[in-house]
């Protein structure tokens, strides 16, 4: 059956039953309903904190919504109002307020990418309303969102296993927009440098004395910015509907996004130093060079209380994407001179997730239990074809690009670029349990659980759609977590736990030299994590003070007993502070920093024990300062500072990035014209117009450079009907 069937009349049996379940329950007023979101739910959102920055809380997997001083681990949850504010396109121009969050790019693509502690998160393995595969690949359009909130280390617990493999440091979750209380019908006007133009509408009412909402967005935007001869094309469209009933509430979302750039400046990777940095409004891109991808995508979700104790929830959602990309990354000798080969793909997507669950609550003696089961599965369908241009490549500079012809990519081929046929299905199947303990009138809360995951993955031959291999595996990861609250403004919390990652097949040969265990699955590889911190909340003010300790195996093939296996290992320590609120009345503050020391513990090759991870810096920080300036109502002016320490560019860590820092700077002024309420946003990025390779890698292993973006002027005008 095909997915969008699949997902149509899944969706539909959802909204019939949430829509049905008000009359059931005969449920009391809708109007009579606020804000204020019980704990643990998994539709509503707790409010946002003083400044209206970051909110109180965020969604935590599979233990729903929790305020932050009583989550056991470190997040963030950062707001709709923070992203049209600081004029955001993206959730990595959100990311770049978080101090311990490093952006980078995809391999080989432009996807955005984010390093949390040091492991990578790849933007599809991030969560769409708790929900894994749901979202584009390569680029989530910043409008769509009501809350980007972030989860700081290790997850299969909580939300499964990523189903790409990554998010061994951390999580993201995406929440879709809702319809506030008062009607809403805002529309934007914006201008990005050079010639990209934009326009965005943002529609939304409340119906049935505020029981429904209803909330349409719809982004344009095209042109050439601020580096040369690079030009996109945005179109997006999201509709959201929700219902908050006394004890059913439901939410559903149906998103759109069309997204092409074409001659996309590319990543560099280095064949040896590292060569200076060109312009950072320059482009070393081919003009035949582009990315384009269109994906359909949504989720619903409900839950219902079945009694005043006990509360069900079921999620489904799915996406259909395809893509099509003509690339050419080019490797840099120390003086600038390129040498890159055509590589064109084609790409389609039909990924089915949901999960179900029951929470509920009781109490033995003086001890208060919530106990929560769950199941989820996630499937997918990957359709892939490839070609490449002869491996000698052409030639081109960094500081003077050369133009060529479009070589024709019949060097190596798979597959049909307008047709690819299936090349994986992947399957993951996980329940868990968990119970959350209150001693001490909740001043003391213990976390327990488990996940037990199941992973079948199929791989098939790019032309004859053959079956040629397969991986099944499965694994439990627990979680032990504490919180105690010696007052109302402190917590003190501390946890284990572990994220899981599919594990390798042991080759043939390795290193040439005949594996004995060839062919062998090796099991999930799990990394485990130890983490402590510090949480107080002022009320108009907080902070999240943390240390953690994580270790991830890797692969290992030992030349004396010819054994490939998992016994590679890479530990990551830090330390990470982040701060956020608004100490005094109209001064915001978001900030902090990130202390980070990675090592090589085992490896097969000797000379990398001891070494630092590759595009890891020790040390990153950021700050953003937000002022109401007093004798000017309505207008508002805003400073940010991005600094990334040194960062290895090879495993013997013999080469190293420079440090660099970028500063940004804002302002807004809010007024009224002929009735209409105004807000004309100015936003500067990279003020100082620095040239610098601002990230290494970002997929493990690769060493490829991110060059910074130039100085970018922002304008926009938005309208309140």
């Amino acid at each position: 059956m095909l997915l969008s069937t699949r997902l149509l009349s899944c969706s539909a049996a959802w909204l019939l039953a949430c829509a049905a379940a008000p009359v059931l329950a005969q449920e009391a007023d809708a109007a009579q309903l606020d804000d204020i979101v019980v704990t643990g739910s998994q539709v509503g959102l707790p409010q946002a904190y003083t400044g209206g920055q970051v909110a109180t809380g965020g969604r935590v997997g599979l233990l729903g919504a929790l305020d932050i001083m009583d989550t056991p681990f470190s997040t963030t949850n950062y707001t709709e109002s923070l992203i049209r504010d600081q004029q955001a396109r993206s959730v990595a121009d959100v990311l770049q307020n978080d101090p311990t969050i490093r952006i980078s790019k995809g391999f080989g693509n432009f996807q955005e990418l984010y390093v949390i502690r040091g492991f990578p998160i790849y933007s599809d393995d991030m969560t769409y309303n708790g929900l894994f595969g749901v979202l584009p690949r390569q680029f989530v359009a910043a409008e769509l969102l009501e809350r980007v909130e972030v989860f700081r280390g290790a997850s299969a617990f909580l939300n499964g296993a990523a189903p790409g493999g990554s998010g061994v440091g951390g999580a993201i979750n995406l929440v879709p927009k809702r319809a506030p209380n008062t009607p809403l019908s805002r529309l934007t006007a914006s201008w990005d440098g050079g010639d990209e133009i934009g326009a965005a509408a943002d529609l939304a009412r409340r119906f049935d004395d505020g029981a429904y909402g209803v909330r349409l967005n719809l982004v344009s935007r095209a042109g050439e910015a601020e580096i040369e001869d690079q030009n996109s094309e945005l179109n997006v469209v999201g509709l959201g509907v929700d219902h908050r009933g006394a004890r059913a509430r439901f939410s559903a979302d149906l998103g759109f996004q069309d997204h092409r750039i074409d001659a996309p400046r590319p990543q560099v990777t280095p064949a040896g130093a590292v060569p200076a940095p060109p312009s950072a409004s320059s482009n070393f891109a081919q003009p035949w060079t582009y990315t384009d991808e269109t994906q359909l995508f949504g989720a619903a979700r409900g839950e219902f209380d079945l009694t005043d104790d006990v509360t069900a929830w079921a999620a489904v959602g799915g996406r259909r994407g395809k893509e099509r990309n003509s690339l050419a990354n080019p490797t840099a000798q120390p003086d600038g001179t390129l040498s890159a080969n055509r590589f064109d793909n084609g790409r389609r997507d039909e990924v089915f997730s949901a999960d179900v669950g029951v929470r509920a609550d009781l109490e033995t003696g003086p001890i208060g239990h919530r106990l929560i089961a769950s199941a989820a599965r996630i499937q997918s369908r990957e359709s892939n074809s490839y070609a490449f241009s002869d491996f000698a490549g052409f030639a081109s500079d960094l500081y003077d690009p050369v133009v060529v012809a479009a070589p024709s990519p019949d060097a190596l081929t798979a597959g049909s670029l307008s047709d690819p046929t299936i090349v994986a299905r992947v399957r993951m199947t996980s329940v868990a349990v968990a119970d959350m303990l209150s001693f001490l009138d909740d001043r003391l809360l213990a976390t327990i659980g488990v996940r037990y995951q199941e992973v079948e993955n199929r791989a098939y031959d790019y032309n004859s759609s053959a079956q040629t291999g397969g991986y099944s595996s499965d694994a439990s990861t627990p979680v032990f977590a504490l919180v105690y609250k010696p007052s109302d403004r402190l917590s003190v919390y501390a946890n284990y736990a572990e994220a899981l990652q599919p594990g390798s097949t042991a080759p043939a040969q390795s290193g040439g030299l005949p594996v004995a265990n060839a062919g062998e699955v090796l099991a999930p590889f799990r990394s485990e994590q130890i983490e402590a911190g510090l949480k107080y909340d002022a009320g108009t003010f907080g902070g999240v003070l943390s240390v953690f300790r994580t270790t991830q195996p890797s692969t290992l093939f030992d030349t004396a007993s010819r054994v490939f296996s998992s016994d590679g290992e890479q530990e990551n320590r830090g330390v990470e502070l982040s701060l956020f609120g608004e100490p005094l009345t109209g001064l915001r503050l978001i900030g902090g920093a990130t202390w980070l020391d990675t090592e090589i513990t085992r490896s097969q090759d000797a000379a990398l024990v001891g070494r630092a991870a590759i595009g890891v810096p020790d040390f990153q920080a950021s700050a953003n300062v937000e002022w109401d300036v007093a004798f000017a109502p309505g207008l508002t002016v805003e400073g940010r500072v991005v600094h990334a320490g040194e960062q290895p560019v090879d495993g013997l860590n013999t080469i190293e990035l420079d440090s660099w820092t970028r500063f940004d700077a804002g302002v807004r002024y809010a007024f009224e014209a002929s009735g209409t309420p105004l807000t004309l946003r100015a936003r500067i990025e990279n003020v100082a117009d620095e040239d610098q390779w601002v990230a290494v890698g970002g997929f493990p292993g690769s060493n490829y450079l991110t060059l910074g973006a130039p100085r970018t002027f922002r304008l926009s005008v938005t309208a309140d009907f």
